[in-house]
């Protein structure tokens, strides 16, 4: 057996499941991600299966600040369907079997909502005027405090500590290398799944593997809702 454990980078994990499969409530979206973990678990590495050491999640509490919209004025966060949302979902994490909790913070200080790349390019190009402006072209920018700084902990603790064979990591960026470095040198079997993202070619130096689970006809997705019958 494989002794496994599975760290997943809560934002950028609910980032591409809402892009894969839609919104969900918070209790599906946890049994999603439950699924989706456990496609990992269930593949053999060579003759050995996978055994399940702990699931990491990392993220951070809801945003419940005052923060100024340019178009709508101050919003209250704490008063927004996704702050209950957000807390539902980690409630539903709780009770999951061998599901750990990471939870860091996020800074009060700069919280501010910012054009998104694509408004800005079309500002520039000028295929868009200031006054046309839209809600969608806007995005709330805060910073998270701690997040990579627990995972790059829990990493060393398991390399070092001899606690796992293989860690799972379930990421879009770069964050983690130093501490996959340090892993990989005490014999870690280092395995990312960027849950389709493309990644830079030099990221490869720094982990053993890369796996993702997402493919067409996937169970995961929502079912199509039966187009309605034309009336005779």
């Amino acid at each position: 057996m494989t002794r496994t454990a599975v760290l997943v980078d809560g934002g950028f994990y609910r980032k591409r499941a809402e892009h894969y499969w839609g919104e969900r409530k918070a209790a599906e979206r946890a049994d999603e991600l439950m699924k989706y973990v456990f496609r990992h678990l269930d593949k053999k590495d060579g003759p050995c299966r996978r055994e399940l050491y702990r699931i990491f999640y990392y993220d951070c509490p809801p945003m419940e600040n005052t923060v100024f919209h340019p178009l709508k004025g101050n919003i209250e966060f704490r008063k927004l369907d996704g702050y209950t949302w957000a807390l539902s979902f980690f409630d539903e994490l709780k009770k999951c079997r061998k599901v750990a909790l990471r939870m860091g913070r996020l800074s009060e200080v700069g919280m501010h909502y910012e054009l998104t790349p694509d408004a800005t390019k079309k500002i520039v190009a000028g295929r868009k005027k200031v006054e046309d402006l839209e809600d969608s072209d806007f995005r709330v920018a805060f910073k998270q405090k701690g997040v990579d700084m627990r995972m790059g902990v829990d990493i060393s603790s398991l390399a070092y500590e001899g606690i796992v064979d293989q860690i799972i990591l379930i990421a879009g960026d770069s964050d983690f290398v130093p501490a996959a470095k340090a892993a990989r040198r005490k014999g870690i079997d280092f395995i990312l799944d960027p849950m389709g993202n493309q990644i830079s070619d030099d990221l490869f130096e720094h982990i053993d593997g890369m796996e993702s689970f997402i493919r067409e006809g996937d169970p995961l997705k929502p079912k199509k809702k039966a187009k309605p019958k034309p009336k005779s």
